[in-house]
């Protein structure tokens, strides 16, 4: 878990005690105070007991489970191991299992059509790291029917699939239209240059973003807002604010601000997916996109942002963007947002199209401020001023926000921007 991590939280165990298990096939989920991780089988076994609980914390070097595992070819009969969550003996060689490719294994296709019946969303990471080696797509993937739990794809199912010589890897629904587009298969140059492996953090970055797109057709609508008001009065309280407070006034507490009244305004932008239904959450609880001294992205949590006043929001802000910078997150930090906005212009971006941080619906990008010459209405008509203006940016999950929600949305927040109260006392 890191040489710093002194113990971790059990969030979830993904097998039951008495449940099998393969190699690589995830067990649990452990929150750390800097990510969450995945602890995969170090072999396959059954598991006879668990230690401790959902939700329970665990020191480091506690033996938090039971595994019967396969621990070598020998004739002999596996023996039960303590799995300790500090260490696990990988140099162990796996008992090779026969496996049996059956019609309830692999519905075979048919010359022009496939009939599969499984809805895979999730992919771990041993499942991605073997679909790349084999070059399977995604959209392969989620054709082979899958015998893990809750309907999760396992190691074994991939490798029967492969043996029976991938029967979906060209299928296609039956189309009436013979000259209708079929997936190329192309195999591209990857060009020579130094080799960098992916930290565990960054992978799991990647994963989350590739299954944010592969789960949620995206949509982005933009807005112009003028800021001009709110500017002028941060900087004209920012040293107030400090003195009386003793906490620094950046753009990010007002930005929040202004998202959590306008969440509250259209309550069905603060929502998630399951299955067929939507979820439309209670709280609202505002993530930030946050880069870590590392280059990594992180997205703490500003919880029941609608509740709590500037002063708080400062706090709040402050506090989490520190614990950011040095890498001190806590698991309750980042966890539970249910709308993200995501401050491209910090970077110098004048706009951006960001991925939807799942389970949400909507994440929404600021632009720069910049200072423009603008055409406004004046009581003596139109005249040309200077003004800090910004772009905003929303991608939605167009499954369930549509044009009309997500267009009225960002509209609202940047209608909150631009109408800040100038007068406003801090």
């Amino acid at each position: 878990m890191g040489e710093s991590i002194t113990e971790g939280t059990i969030i979830n165990w993904l097998v039951n005690e008495g449940d099998t298990f393969e190699e690589g096939d995830i067990i649990l989920e452990v929150a750390t105070d800097k990510v969450d991780n995945e602890v995969p089988a170090p072999a396959s076994g059954t598991l006879v007991e668990t230690k401790f609980q959902a939700k329970d914390v665990v020191k480091v070097g506690e033996v938090i489970a039971i595994l019967e595992v396969e621990v070598s070819s020998s004739k002999s009969q596996p023996k039960k191991e303590a799995v300790k969550s500090s260490e696990v003996d990988t140099s162990q060689k796996k008992t090779k299992k026969n496996r049996t490719v059956t019609s309830s294994t692999v519905e075979k296709p048919s010359s022009n059509s496939f009939s599969v019946n499984n809805t895979n969303t999730f992919f771990s990471p041993l499942i991605i790291s073997i679909a790349k080696e084999h070059h399977i797509s995604f959209e392969e993937l989620a054709r082979i029917p899958a015998t893990g739990k809750e309907g999760r794809l396992r190691k074994s199912d991939v490798f029967n699939y492969i043996e029976d010589g991938r029967p979906y890897k060209f299928a296609q629904r039956v189309v009436q239209d013979p000259t209708a587009y079929r997936i190329p298969q192309l195999e591209f140059d990857k060009g020579k240059g130094k080799i960098v492996e992916m930290d565990r953090m960054r992978q799991m970055i990647a994963d989350h973003m590739v299954y944010s797109k592969h789960t949620s057709p995206h949509v982005t609508a933009y807005v112009e807002a003028d800021l001009t008001n709110m500017v002028n009065w941060r900087n004209e309280n920012k040293v107030a604010f400090q003195e009386k407070y003793g906490e620094k006034l950046t753009f990010t507490p007002l930005f929040v601000e202004a998202v959590a009244k306008a969440v509250k305004d259209f309550p069905n932008i603060n929502a998630s997916v399951d299955g067929n239904n939507i979820i439309v959450k209670e709280d609202i609880n505002i993530g930030m996109a946050t880069a870590l001294p590392s280059g990594n992205l992180i997205v703490p949590v500003v919880k029941n942002a609608d509740t709590k006043d500037l002063k708080t929001l400062a706090e709040n802000v402050n506090e989490l963007a520190k614990k950011a910078r040095e890498n001190k997150l806590a698991g309750d930090d980042i966890k539970g947002s249910t709308f993200t906005i995501s401050n491209v212009g910090t970077f110098g971006s004048v706009m951006g199209t960001p991925i939807i941080n799942q389970p949400e619906v909507a994440i929404l990008a600021l632009g720069i401020i910049k200072k423009r010459p603008e055409v406004i209405e004046t009581e003596k008509g139109d005249e040309i001023a200077i003004r800090s203006m910004m772009y905003l940016s929303l991608s939605f999950d167009h499954r369930v926000v549509d044009g009309f929600l997500g267009g009225s949305f960002v509209r609202r927040v940047a209608d909150y921007f631009e109408q800040f109260d100038t007068n406003r006392e801090i």
